[in-house]
């Protein structure tokens, strides 16, 4: 059973801070990945690129260690505290400490406990005496791993690094009261699109094509927007008018 000494903190704004003056000076500070690290593992290092805009949540650019990409991480992801290292488990230690050589005993020349060959009843041979193993020689020998586990074992953890996560995007459609619509793209940790404006129109006509419960949806939405568009309109009409009014009385 393996413990850890100390838990990596989530980074602080002093540590956001402390890495912000350390990239403007050209030193990309390594942090550690914790368990809250999506598509990455716990424990895994990486270097911080470039900070974005805190509002945006995942702001810091982290490359990590043998990776060419460059994520997006959140300041819960990631830590400035070195995970300690896993102890091997005291029971490990233990069967290692109390292992005993085997013992081989060697047979009495007087009554002998086993025979190599059988000979027929008329020649009956002599039994040869049984050759005791050094007890150091039989030790090295069972403790010797088989060269075929050896082997499969860096096969099978090379073919598991080699797999390919299925990537996962998130769309996300945003609207507002006023009839903005903005459309957001996440690519696994890489937000590759961002408060991209998209026409009322637009979003209409695919919602009308992704499922009828859908459109439903947008419609009730659209309907909203444009009754309040309309009460706007009718009020600044109004307003012109008044001014209107207001503009021909001080002319006369």
């Amino acid at each position: 059973m393996s413990s850890r000494s100390t838990k990596p903190q989530p980074l602080s704004e002093i540590e956001i801070r402390q890495i912000a003056e350390q990239i403007d000076a050209g030193r990309p500070p390594m942090v550690w990945f914790t368990a809250a690290a999506v598509g990455v593992p716990e424990g895994r290092s990486g270097k911080v690129i470039s900070l974005g805009d805190p509002s945006e949540g995942d702001f810091l650019q982290v490359k990590p260690t043998g990776s060419k990409d460059v994520l997006s991480f959140g300041p819960t992801e990631v830590t400035l505290t070195k995970p300690a290292r896993q102890q091997p488990a005291a029971g490990a230690k233990q069967k290692t400490a109390t292992r005993k050589d085997p013992t081989v005993t060697m047979p009495s020349p007087a009554a002998p406990t086993a025979t190599i060959a059988a000979t027929p009843p008329s020649a009956p041979a002599a039994p040869k005496p049984e050759t005791a193993v050094p007890a150091t020689e039989t030790s090295t020998e069972a403790a010797k791993p088989k060269p075929a586990a050896a082997a499969s074992r860096p096969a099978r953890n090379a073919a598991a690094a080699k797999k390919p996560k299925d990537p996962e995007v998130v769309v996300t459609l945003s609207g507002t009261a006023d009839g903005e619509w903005t459309l957001d793209v996440v690519n696994g940790k890489k937000r590759t699109i961002k408060g991209l404006s998209v026409p009322g129109s637009a979003v209409s006509q695919a919602a009308k094509l992704l499922h009828p419960e859908v459109a439903e949806v947008v419609d009730g939405v659209l309907e909203a927007v444009r009754l309040t568009q309309r009460a706007k309109v009718e009020q600044l009409q109004a307003e012109l008018e008044n001014a209107r009014r207001l503009l021909d009385e001080l002319a006369g």
